[in-house]
């Protein structure tokens, strides 16, 4: 099993990628400011059960190539660190918006609020490069069972990820009214982001194969 002290710097960055704005996150609150905290729960859950699409194939996928090719490490490792500052600049660029300014939807049922929560995150490429140029940074052969460890991560990163989503959803009509009334915090919170994202990808960079 990855040791809780590697385990703690993956969490770290599962939560620099549950805070960064994206498809998930704007639909969710979006969902639970326009229809209500039950529907935003009910989106929640395909979205979480989404998560667990990407660990599956992601996992069997990532197991196959660190097997059979050694050096696919140092290439994962770098498209990581390239991953992460892409989504540092994201959060800061100009124009920028911050995953609380959503967008009004209109009501839908029970199964097609699980259904968009689902298809929104198993067509959202940027969980799958997550998970391939990330993942690797924390396998080691020596910590045991490769698919272990992939399963091990991603049960980590869903946890992670419905813990946040869960109080964003709970609280979104608040938060986006606390925000909206304060532009300077909006600022913070995306220069708060970037920063995470990018001392991982230093992180990352600097880190050697064991």
């Amino acid at each position: 099993m990855i040791p809780l002290s590697d385990l703690l710097v993956f969490i770290v960055a599962a939560f620099g990628l549950v805070i960064t704005p994206g498809p998930n996150m704007i639909y969710l609150i979006s969902r639970s400011i326009s229809q209500g905290k039950q529907a935003g729960m009910i989106s929640l859950a395909g979205v979480i059960v989404g998560f667990l699409f990407h660990v599956i194939m992601v996992s069997f996928g990532l197991t196959a190539i660190l097997m059979a090719v050694p050096f696919a490490y140092s290439l994962l490792k770098w498209l990581g660190v390239g991953y992460l500052l892409y989504l540092a600049w994201n959060a800061i660029k100009p124009g920028s918006k911050s995953f609380f300014e959503t967008t009004t939807l209109k009501d839908d049922s029970n199964f097609k609020l699980f259904q968009m929560g689902f298809l929104t995150n198993v067509l959202n490429p940027k969980i799958a490069v997550f998970y391939m140029s990330f993942f690797p940074q924390f396998i080691k052969p020596e910590y045991g069972n490769v698919l272990l460890q992939n399963f091990q991560l991603g049960l980590t990163q869903m946890t992670v990820s419905f813990t946040v989503n869960l109080m964003i959803v709970l609280f979104a009509s608040r938060i986006a009214i606390w925000f909206g009334s304060r532009p300077t915090w909006i600022k913070i919170q995306k220069w708060f982001m970037a920063g995470i994202l990018s001392s991982l990808a230093l992180k990352l960079a600097f880190d050697k194969a064991k």
